[in-house]
């Protein structure tokens, strides 16, 4: 075993060595306690820390209360855009009480979901964080000791993952358009943001009025899905919990960093814990097949959210085409929404995907029509998979894909001779 710096070799020292003096140990911690001026969160997330750090950095570039004249506007396009979409699709109306937002409201009302989402992930980093020197090599009396130490760990554990988190969301509320950017449920209400909307249309020369109905129709047919498709929401917020439970951290590399710090210098603690390098999860075939199927997923909302206002817009909004255009080069050069999704669950959208899925719906409601389109999401069972991507007309057809490489390569191959096969097949069903 490698020796533990400070405990020179002799297992006789004081096991507390390697980490000071005790006495000068807590004066350290309480000193850097009094430092942190958010309260105590019983979370592995300080959200109250996360969502002022949030506030903080969307206040930085202005955020303007609506005015009643942005409010009216929105929800009037949001009430119209929910009746085109009666035209377009069979899941009923999901706009109950539509609302127009600032970005400190959007953080607010979407703080619920997000807390869901990255609670499960941050548990486990805090874990790591606040266990590693527990797995240090100390003896077990001396980790009995450690208690307070690695209470107080976990604490400021807390509080960076939710400095980290509060950034991320407060950008993703600077350019974010309404509550359903990322394709999650952020929010029960259909809501559109003032300055999320005048982000989207500079550099456009489409009308106001159109740039901001054809959002309200993308906005609204998120919500029908959301809200008429009962397991939608916990398929998707449980992909995201598998992908937490699967996360591994290299420990040896996190011990090392912290033997390093000189733990009677919070200030260098609280800089070295604040850092990206500390932990970098090792994604696992677990964790690969759960944000595969959360991909899938999420492609599938897209790619039905947006084959359903295409066919809401058509006939009345002479520029849906090329808005519909800006709205996938959006996603194609890996927005906001898709690079802050990446840093804080770590699944990036494909724009491959999102065209897949969208000739698939189009496949269905051109063979079935749109009730028979809209029947899939009945179940998840019904629901495409990722093969099924590639292959629509198969699955309109109910056929699946096969490897015509290896049908080939079969039919190519010599016959065995007499009696030959059925012995060897009896031999490999043995072992």
């Amino acid at each position: 075993m490698t020796d533990l710096p400070g405990r020179e070799n002799d297992p006789n020292e004081n096991p507390f060595a390697m980490f000071g003096d005790p006495e000068q140990i807590a004066a350290a911690m309480r000193q850097f306690a009094d430092m942190l001026s958010a309260p105590p969160s019983s979370g592995p997330v300080n959200w109250d820390m996360a969502k002022n750090i949030a506030r903080h950095v969307v206040a930085a570039e202005g955020d303007p209360s609506v005015m009643e004249g942005e409010r009216r506007q929105i929800v009037d396009a949001l009430n119209l855009a929910d009746l085109w979409l009666n035209e377009a699709t069979a899941l009923p109306s999901g706009v109950s009480n539509p609302q127009a937002w600032s970005r400190s409201e959007w953080i607010e009302q979407t703080v619920p979901v997000w807390r869901q989402l990255c609670d499960p992930i941050a548990a486990r980093m805090v874990e790591t964080m606040s266990g590693t020197l527990g797995a240090a090599g100390l003896p077990a009396e001396a980790q009995a000791m450690a208690g307070p130490l690695m209470g107080m760990m976990k604490q400021m554990g807390g509080m960076m993952v939710g400095q980290q988190i509060g950034q991320a969301i407060g950008s993703l509320a600077r350019e974010v358009i309404g509550s359903s950017d990322i394709g999650l449920p952020l929010s029960d209400n259909a809501a559109l943001l003032p300055g999320g909307i005048a982000a989207f249309s500079q550099g456009l020369e489409t009308p106001a009025e159109e740039i901001r109905l054809y959002l309200a129709l993308r906005e609204a047919a998120h919500q029908r899905l959301f809200q008429h498709v009962p397991w939608l929401r916990s398929h998707l917020l449980g992909a995201v919990e598998e992908y937490a439970r699967g996360i591994t951290v290299d420990v040896s590399a996190l011990e090392e960093q912290l033997r390093g710090l000189d733990i009677n210098n919070p200030e260098q603690l609280q800089q070295a814990l604040s850092g990206g390098n500390l932990l970098k999860p090792e994604e696992t075939d677990r964790q690969k097949a759960a944000l595969a199927r959360l991909e899938t997923m999420l492609a599938l909302v897209e790619g039905w959210v947006g084959t359903v206002v295409d066919g809401a817009a058509a006939g009345k909004l002479p520029s849906s085409a090329a808005l519909a255009e800006t709205v996938r080069r959006r996603r194609a050069t890996g927005g906001p929404a898709e690079q802050t999704f990446a840093t804080l669950v770590g699944l990036e959208l494909r724009p491959r995907r999102l065209r897949e899925a969208a000739a698939l719906w189009q496949a269905l409601e051109a063979d079935r029509g749109v009730d028979g389109r809209d029947a899939v999401w009945g179940h998840p069972d019904l629901m495409p998979t990722a093969d099924d991507l590639g292959n629509p007309e198969g699955f309109v057809r109910g056929e699946p894909e096969f490897d015509l490489s290896g049908l080939e390569a079969s039919l190519q191959e010599p016959p065995a001779e007499d009696g030959k096969d059925d012995k060897d097949d009896g031999k490999g069903d043995a072992g």
